[in-house]
């Protein structure tokens, strides 16, 4: 129950942000928080990360469907048949940033965007608090995936050594 209640804070926290922006801040409105680099700034997007395929709404909401119930169909899986820890952790993760634009999506046919980082020239792509969420929560699968194959390689490898020609 702890990691879907942690997916449910994720979601919670992204779509209370959300709604915090798109009530106060109007479409565009940028307000600095650490200079020019981390600023607030209001902005939608139709599309998908870094604004790829955009007012393909009903697309998205289809793979994110699909994504949600493997998640949680996983989740159940992984719980049950193992002691990994991390596993569970990033996979509620995703499963709170996913849900959270895909309410968007469904309600609204777009996501609300406000972190904006700037190095130099450069503008990296405006994301949300699900987006975040989503992508520490692929890092972590990534890390326990290094982890558990670090952990039986040594095991496998043993095994292959007692073998006799």
């Amino acid at each position: 129950m702890f990691y879907y209640i942690l997916a449910f804070i994720a979601f919670l926290v992204d779509q209370g942000t959300k709604f915090i922006i798109a009530k106060n801040l109007e479409i565009g409105q940028e307000i600095p928080v650490i200079g020019n680099f981390f600023l607030i700034t209001s902005s939608r997007n139709r599309g998908a990360a870094f604004g790829i395929l955009p007012n393909q709404r009903w697309f998205f909401i289809t793979i994110t469907i699909v994504v949600v119930v493997a998640i949680i169909w996983y989740m159940q899986r992984v719980r049950a048949t193992s002691s990994r820890k991390l596993l569970p952790l990033a996979l509620s993760l995703v499963l709170g940033g996913a849900i959270g634009n895909f309410l968007d999506r469904a309600l609204n046919g777009e996501v609300v965007d406000f972190l904006m980082f700037n190095f130099g020239s450069y503008t990296f792509p405006i994301f949300n608090i699900a987006d975040s969420c989503i992508v520490v929560g692929v890092g972590l699968i990534l890390l326990d995936s290094l982890l558990d194959m670090k952990k039986t390689a040594p095991e496998s490898e043993s095994e292959e050594g007692n073998e006799t020609v």
